[in-house]
């Protein structure tokens, strides 16, 4: 009787041992993916995560915007400010690194409560912009300048999302990013120059303009000069996320 009970305790062990090395999802902890949303902005993304326990996984992220027109640049600007920037082109890169914190099933699976932080860099082309002097003849002159700079953000957020695995063997991913956001701060200097040599009444006029553009989630001062002007940017840096990935777990 007490060879049978060791024997049937041995074998019930190994049944044990054995569902839970089938059960485990230790042989797929990693996933490659990108947000195919992103690509209509022009922003080329790679992210890989990496599963640490059922309910903590490790997200990290690159993307780069290849030089081209602002995204929506006619949701910030009125249109006679849009059409003061000629030929403008801006490129930009990021990388986040995200932890997430999934709840229900896990291991990957599941919605999501992620909060991460947010490296971003971006920069313009030499464009041409032009501004209207109001001269003391009563008559309107066009200056134009020649601008481009660059500036560089970090920023803490918060996003929500909730992770599908499309096949039966769980290989393909969906990754929904419900809604995210960050914000932080900024840095970055911008200059526009001219040909012409600016009176002081010119130069007024100028850091006037550039002030009024108003533009949101941004703080920038201006200073002017006999050449043109400098903007100094130095304040809170915004943004949101959301969009939809598709990906591979090995």
């Amino acid at each position: 009787m007490k060879k049978s009970f060791i024997i049937i305790s041995c074998l019930l062990c190994s049944v044990t041992e054995a569902q839970e090395n089938t059960d485990s999802p230790q042989e797929k902890m990693n996933i490659v993916k990108t947000n195919v949303t992103a690509y209509a902005f022009r922003n080329i993304n790679l992210s890989y995560e990496r599963v640490i326990n059922q309910w903590f996984s490790v997200n990290i992220g690159f993307g780069t915007m290849p030089e081209g027109k602002v995204p929506f640049i006619n949701a910030f600007l009125k249109e006679e400010d849009e059409k003061r920037f000629q030929n403008l082109r801006v490129k930009a890169t990021h990388f986040t690194v995200e932890p997430r914190f999934y709840l229900g099933k896990g291991y990957g699976k599941g919605f999501y409560i992620a909060p991460y932080y947010r490296y971003s860099d971006l920069s313009s082309n030499t464009f041409d912009f032009y501004y209207d002097y109001n001269g003391p003849d009563g008559n309107t002159y066009q200056i134009p300048l020649k601008g481009g700079g660059k500036a560089k953000g970090n920023s803490g957020g918060l996003m929500v999302g909730v992770q599908f695995f499309l096949t039966r063997n769980q290989n393909l991913i969906l990754d929904l990013w419900i809604a995210g956001a960050h914000y932080g701060g900024g840095k970055g200097d911008f200059s526009m120059t001219s040909d012409f040599v600016l009176t002081p009444d010119m130069q007024a006029q100028l850091k006037k303009e550039i002030e009024d553009l108003d533009l949101p989630f941004v703080k920038y001062t201006v200073e002017t000069n006999a050449s043109g002007a400098k903007i100094k940017v130095d304040g809170p840096w915004a943004g949101f996320r959301s969009g939809l990935s598709l990906g591979y777990r090995f």
